[in-house]
C-alpha cells in the first residue's frame, strides 16, 4: 500500500483538478503536461476547451487513458488520430483501436491487415 497523503497534498491535488478541467488557453494547460498524475492529465485531455495543439502534445502522454482521451476528443486533427495507430499488430491496444474507430466514423476506411485504405 502506498503513503497517504496529507491534507495539504490533497488540497494542492483538487487545485489541478480544478485548473485542469477549468483551462480555457494553450498557456494554461502547460503545466498538466508533465503534472505527475495521470488522471489530472485525462481532466486536462478532456477539456472540451482543449486546442488541436493541445490534444497534440497529450497524444504523446505515457498513459493510454490519455491518449484515449485525445482519441475521442472531437477537436483532435486526424493527422494526431493517426500518430495514435500502431503499425505493429502485435503492438495494437486499446489506444489504436479508439483512434482506428473515431476514423472509420469519419469515413477512412481500413485493409484487413488494418492499413488505411487509400482513397
Amino acid at each position: 500500500m502506498g503513503k497517504r497523503k496529507t491534507p495539504k497534498e490533497r488540497a494542492d491535488e483538487e487545485r489541478r483538478y480544478a485548473r485542469a478541467s477549468a483551462a480555457s488557453s494553450d498557456d494554461e494547460f502547460e503545466p498538466f503536461f508533465t503534472d505527475p498524475n495521470q488522471a489530472i492529465r485525462n481532466v486536462a485531455a478532456l477539456n472540451p476547451i482543449a486546442s488541436a495543439a493541445v490534444l497534440d502534445r497529450f497524444a504523446d502522454d505515457r498513459f493510454w487513458s490519455v491518449r484515449i482521451a485525445v482519441a475521442e476528443h472531437p477537436s483532435t486533427t486526424r493527422e494526431t488520430l493517426l500518430r495514435l495507430l500502431e503499425t505493429d499488430p502485435r503492438r495494437r491496444g486499446v489506444v489504436h483501436h479508439a483512434a482506428r474507430e473515431r476514423l472509420e466514423a469519419e469515413g477512412v476506411r481500413f485493409d484487413d491487415d488494418g492499413g488505411i485504405v487509400a482513397e
